[in-house]
């Protein structure tokens, strides 16, 4: 087994260092999980690979490769549970507040960006407003809203700062119906994990990464739940931080997060909402799903 293992582990190295420098450029979600699961499996194999060649543990190669495989899982939930601690005693906010972005900068000039804006200009969308907010470090979340002819549909594009220098782009689709529920359909691929208001009805599809595809599905939802939207009544900025307001008295009331006079001491998470977000973390990172709860 180990002669036929090396091979395919130095492979698997070259594909990672290569999905690596493609997400560099593109700071795509999906080629993200890719390598997480490409790392994962580098690990379990390449230390049973390890065990085994150099008879450092007398036990069958299956066997080693499993246990690497679960030593993985328990570090990676080790980092992503110190992250979130360290998050909730950060002062960076949770629901941070929007402003009108008048730089001019609000989409990155790059051909895969600028196409689909020029697709929304095509499609009958017309910009609403440029917002920002800051998520921390002068570190900003840019996001360019925009809305059909009828103002029923709002379409977000927000351009998310990677790590290797890339911009992540993610779009949300939203709607407001004539009995005051509201529609949201998104891409985000960053945890959230709280509750939402019980007249929202949000689906989060990390995978879908197009946005025709994005809002082909938002109004199919519409369709089925028989819903009449209406326009919406206010601008973008208003809309926004209102609901980041709402989003963060309900969670406080619910017990996803302490009440803020206590966030200093204990921080934003309870231990409900730490364990909340590490299982949307995981499913995001390695399956490109939204956790889901009852």
């Amino acid at each position: 087994m180990p002669t036929v293992t090396l091979p395919l582990l130095l492979a698997a190295m070259l594909v990672s260092i290569v999905l690596m420098r493609l997400n560099q450029n593109t700071a795509s979600p999906l080629l993200l999980i890719m390598d997480r699961w490409l790392r994962w499996i580098i690990f379990a194999v390449g230390g049973a690979y390890v065990a085994t060649e150099y008879e450092l543990i007398q036990r069958p190669f299956w066997v080693l490769a499993v246990a690497f495989f679960l030593t993985w899982f328990l570090l990676v939930t080790l980092y992503d549970w110190l992250a979130i601690s360290a998050h909730s005693v950060s002062p960076l906010p949770l629901f941070p507040s929007y402003s009108i972005n008048s730089s001019g900068d609000e989409w990155p000039v790059r051909p895969r960006l600028l196409r689909t804006r020029e697709w929304l200009r095509s499609q009958g969308f017309r910009p609403v407003q440029a917002l920002k907010a800051e998520i921390g470090g002068g570190i900003h979340l840019r996001t360019s809203v925009y809305q059909d002819a009828q103002s029923t549909i709002r379409v977000q594009v927000s351009f998310i700062p990677h790590g290797s220098g890339g911009v992540a782009v993610c779009h949300a689709v939203s709607s407001v119906a004539a009995d005051g529920a509201r529609y949201l359909t998104d891409n985000l691929f960053i945890p959230f994990a709280g509750f939402y208001p019980e007249n929202w009805f949000v689906e989060r599809s990390p995978w879908r990464r197009s946005l025709e595809g994005l809002i082909r599905r938002h109004r199919r939802r519409m369709e089925r739940a028989g819903a009449v939207p209406v326009p919406f009544s206010d601008e973008p900025l208003a809309d926004l931080n209102a609901a980041q307001r709402e989003l963060d008295r309900l969670n406080t009331e619910l017990g996803f997060l302490h009440p803020p006079p206590k966030r200093e001491d204990l921080g934003k998470f309870t231990s409900e909402g730490r364990y909340r977000v590490w299982k949307e973390i995981w499913m995001l990172n390695y399956l490109g799903r939204a956790a889901q709860y009852e």
